[in-house]
């Protein structure tokens, strides 16, 4: 998991409490607590797979495109996250005579596609929407 997915919920969800009304870029990150910088970076990706829209120019800013009761967190995470569990190095393959350093890194591999496989089928149960009325009324 990393932080673009966190701050690509609350992004969503910060839109969701004002539908139909745009938000620029520096007030979402003001409510986000990051970089309008790294918050357009995140639109950016969400626009491409259809969740938020952009108004250019004077007045403009971000207004979500969906349905906050139909997008799943699922969704959001391989939108900006795809397989952050995989870790990026893993020790192994160098000692062919050594059954763990020569399997270790095949073995891991697959551990991290199945937690991804199990927390993606956990992130389909929750909503922008179920998160959105969980901060209203917690």
């Amino acid at each position: 998991m990393n932080s673009e997915f966190t701050i690509a919920v609350h992004s969503l969800v910060f839109l969701a409490n004002a539908p139909g009304r745009l938000a620029k870029s520096e007030l979402i990150a003001r409510n986000v607590c990051t970089n309008p910088a790294r918050i357009r970076k995140i639109m950016s990706a969400l626009r491409k797979e259809g969740l938020v829209r952009t108004k250019e120019g004077l007045g403009g800013g971000y207004m979500l495109d969906c349905d906050p009761d139909e997008v799943t967190l699922a969704q959001v995470y391989r939108t900006v996250s795809c397989e952050a569990l995989k870790l990026r190095w893993c020790a192994g393959d160098l000692q062919e005579d050594c059954p763990v350093s020569s399997n270790i890194k095949t073995v891991m591999n697959q551990i991290f596609d199945d937690a991804e496989i199990y927390m993606g089928e956990y992130l389909d149960r929750i909503t922008i929407g179920s998160i959105l009325k969980k901060v209203k009324h917690d």
